[in-house]
């Protein structure tokens, strides 16, 4: 030992500590911004979601239009016409339970329904719902468009000399027969 100088003076100086300092956890700051950062990620993920989901329906209305017309014209070919206007008949037209009919039951047109009446488009089934095209029961069932609003069918058509089947989209806006809007879907 050099004299005059303590016995601790060869070690390393250490500063002193302070109690407050010495726990272990996050600051405000850190806090924040790892919030933010979530917040941020969060928005991100359902801004992606609700934009999938739109296109998803948008696609799948599509699909629906090609669907039912085809079933429309199957059906003229069989009938000589076109299934009369409205919804509700366009449902009965292309689908109609015969077994949960009951005695006396006709067709669009009148007609008496026979046991072997051809069946257009089997998903229309609101039995077995599996696509969410119908609601309602028995002879109040109506076709729906992916937002779950009613399909519009008109026979004679407005635009198309035959017939019009048209979804005014997510928005459910009517566009009264004039230009389309862009969330609209049509067989013209």
């Amino acid at each position: 030992m050099e004299r005059g100088r303590p016995a601790h003076a060869n070690q390393p100086h250490q500063p002193m500590k302070n109690p407050k300092q010495s726990r272990p956890g996050f600051t405000l700051i850190e806090m924040l911004v790892t919030i933010t950062i979530i917040v941020i990620l969060a928005g991100l993920s359902l801004g992606g979601f609700k934009f999938v989901t739109t296109k998803q329906a948008n696609a799948q209305a599509a699909i629906q239009i090609k669907l039912l017309e085809k079933g429309i014209e199957e059906y003229k070919l069989d009938n000589g016409v076109y299934p009369p206007q409205g919804n509700n008949e366009l449902y009965k037209a292309l689908y109609w339970d015969s077994d949960n009919d009951g005695v006396g039951a006709t067709k669009p047109d009148g007609s008496p329904l026979d046991e072997d009446q051809k069946i257009y488009l089997a998903d229309l089934d609101a039995a077995n719902n599996k696509q969410g095209w119908t609601q309602g029961k028995d002879a109040s069932v109506t076709i729906i468009d992916p937002w779950g609003k009613e399909y519009i069918y008109r026979n004679p058509g407005t635009v198309n000399p035959d017939f019009d089947l048209l979804s005014n989209g997510q928005d459910g806006a009517t566009d009264n027969n004039g230009p389309k809007s862009k969330d609209d879907h049509s067989n013209y």
